[in-house]
């Protein structure tokens, strides 16, 4: 536990020393102004995003191998951060493409693989509230766990892969920046891993011991019960 708070406190840290990076360093961009700074915020939790599913992805692979609570408990801890995280990129995106495209919303194919990507793994999360035994209830998580990973490399590959508005990020044509911004938008994305990976290994912990009361709960009352 002391591990994950100590990763929490370095990830909020560092988050709070970019916003000097951000406000201070990173010039402002030509075209789009002051807006263009929710990048720097946008791109980490995106890229964040993702790899939480693909540690739901390889969590729910192995736990279909082990069929052992610690895989089921980091693909769920890593899903809940990453749909958080989905959440928070969609809205920072909408502010952003509201002032740079002039509209809140526009079916561009990141957007659209994006949107459908937090309905997928919303309903992934919403698995936990059925009404069915443990095993099975990780056993189709996990199967979902799986197969909700298609949508992901589409996500990052969108915008290369067909005609996008929304701009292919550390690429030469088009998308290259200014050493400042590099330098400022890499630190964004580093401090928020530490942010990140203490997250995940919270809630995993929290689910640990919510499993351990259960059986506790359950050993209480079976003792209690007339024999």
């Amino acid at each position: 536990m002391l591990v994950s708070v100590l990763l929490v406190l370095l990830g909020s840290a560092g988050l709070a020393a970019s916003w000097w990076l951000i406000c201070q360093y990173a010039p402002v961009e030509a075209v789009m102004g002051p807006i263009q700074k929710i990048f720097y915020i946008h791109l980490p939790l995106s890229w964040w995003a993702l790899i939480s599913f693909f540690v739901v992805f390889c969590a729910s692979a192995a736990y279909l191998m082990k069929r052992t609570k610690y895989w089921d408990h980091l693909a769920q801890a890593a899903a809940e951060v990453g749909v958080l995280f989905t959440t928070l990129c969609l809205i920072t995106g909408i502010l952003w493409g509201r002032k740079a495209w002039g509209v809140w919303w526009t079916w561009d194919p990141r957007l659209t693989t994006a949107l459908i990507m937090w309905f997928v793994y919303m309903a992934y999360l919403i698995l936990s509230s059925l009404s069915i035994s443990p095993k099975r209830r990780m056993l189709v998580r996990s199967v979902i766990g799986i197969i909700a990973f298609a949508d992901v490399p589409l996500v990052f590959l969108s915008a290369r892969m067909w005609r996008s508005i929304h701009p292919a990020v550390f690429t030469g044509n088009g998308g290259g920046m200014d050493q400042e911004m590099l330098i400022t938008a890499i630190f964004s994305v580093v401090v928020m891993g530490f942010l990140w990976l203490g997250l995940v290994l919270i809630r995993k912990m929290q689910l640990d011991d919510r499993d351990r009361l259960d059986e506790l709960l359950f050993a209480a009352q079976d003792k209690s019960l007339p024999h």
